[in-house]
């Protein structure tokens, strides 16, 4: 139960923590992005998001964005958490990743109990949480919980995190599967070990947790069958912002940043276009020749493409969790292949930028060459790869039973 205590922190918070418009935030994204691009080379050559980034991000109250406002928090939509980690990956794609994943952890964290809600947001409203869902390769049935060791490669925001949430199978006494969860652990719990050395998105930090002999207790356990269901453990059913599908909202936030770094690009190229010859030719500005504006065009509707089929997935979602209607298998597996179609879609656009830019955009100086890398870094992510997206929405066109992977 929570203390006495602990609900006058929550009730302060809240009554000073009036909820703005995701308007007001995405105004408040884009303040940030000078701060960003002024810290971008720093943090790359750091390989992690700076300090003064993550305060500031903190103090615009960007990391509330998904938390409960039982807790001060904003209680966003999924759009609102594409929209204002787009708006910051105009300027950093490392720090808007960052941003995306420290969020949807909240949002993860939410779906637990009120107890480890408690634990976490109870006990501390600005608490961050990094994760990553791969399972722990030990764990053993204690009483009351999971004694949890491994390591968890990749966890972006871990290097500013208070709270990991990781995955954890439970095996009976002959190795089977009898359980798959997330698993909720204190920073004090776990070391993070420096092993993010990459070409792109150098800035996230994503770094791997490691624990040894951890316990978790049973509260802090999240079912991940259930959860793929839409069958949380919060006891708070009324909360809209967390009735939505666990997979689609999982997968549909690693968009965010690639839309910013789209129109950074198309932004950047625009731009310079009036002042930069085509080489070789005849073309002393850019501008004048017909191959580079229809190259313009493509990449441009691309990036527009991109914005539409996000934007649907994220409405869709948003209305079903209004409503408490759960998404068709169909329209599921049509999102987890919207996800890598989008990322498909900017790094096409990014890609015929810099063609239309010239080779400039590979000199260090440039930022084009730091969004080209940013950009097909993350969208390799397992979660958005185009070709299983592909697999499972033509397998649920066709009525062919999935044997890819339960996450959809």
């Amino acid at each position: 139960m929570t203390t006495e205590a602990t609900f006058q922190n929550i009730s302060s918070v809240t009554s000073i923590a009036a909820t703005p418009s995701l308007q007001d935030l995405i105004k408040r994204a884009e303040a940030l992005q000078p701060l960003l691009r002024k810290n971008t080379v720093s943090c790359e050559k750091e390989r992690r998001t700076c300090d003064e980034n993550i305060e500031a991000i903190r103090e615009a109250g960007l990391f509330r964005l998904m938390v409960p406002k039982r807790y001060g928090g904003y209680e966003g939509s999924l759009r609102a958490h594409l929209e204002i980690s787009a708006a910051l990956g105009e300027a950093c794609g490392g720090t808007a990743w960052v941003v995306a994943l420290t969020n949807v952890c909240a949002w993860f964290t939410s779906l637990f109990s009120e107890q480890a809600q408690n634990d976490v947001f109870g006990a501390d409203p600005d608490a961050r949480v990094a994760g990553v869902f791969n399972a722990s390769p030990t764990t053993r049935r204690v009483a009351g919980g999971l004694i949890v060791s491994g390591k968890w490669y990749s966890s972006s925001g871990s290097l500013h995190a208070d709270w990991a949430v990781v995955g954890a199978e439970e095996r009976d006494a002959n190795g089977t599967v009898v359980a798959q969860y997330l698993a909720l652990m204190p920073e004090s719990d776990y070391t993070i070990e420096d092993t993010w050395f990459t070409a792109g998105m150098r800035a996230s930090g994503s770094n791997c947790i490691v624990a040894d002999e951890v316990f978790v207790p049973d509260h802090r356990l999240l079912n991940m069958g259930d959860a793929i269901e839409g069958k949380y453990a919060t006891e708070f059913k009324d909360e809209a912002a967390y009735r939505g599908l666990f997979v689609p909202f999982a997968s549909l936030i690693l968009n965010g940043p690639q839309l910013g770094l789209g129109r950074a690009a198309l932004k950047y190229v625009i731009d310079n276009a009036s002042r930069r010859a085509v080489a070789y030719t005849s073309f002393e500005k850019q501008t004048d020749s017909v191959v580079f504006q229809t190259q313009i065009a493509e990449a441009a509707l691309k990036i527009d493409t991109a914005h539409l089929r996000a934007f649907r997935a994220t409405d869709e979602m948003d209305e079903a969790a209004r409503q408490g209607v759960k998404l068709d298998h169909l329209t599921r597996a049509r999102i987890r292949a919207d996800v890598g179609y989008v990322n498909t879609l900017i790094t096409d656009a990014i890609n015929i930028l810099l063609s239309a830019h010239g080779a400039g955009s590979f000199s260090e100086a440039s930022p084009m060459q730091r969004w080209w890398r940013d950009s097909n870094t993350a969208a390799r992510h397992a979660v958005a790869l185009p070709a299983v997206g592909n697999e499972l929405y033509g397998k649920a066109l066709l009525g062919v039973e999935n044997t890819v992977t339960a996450l959809v």
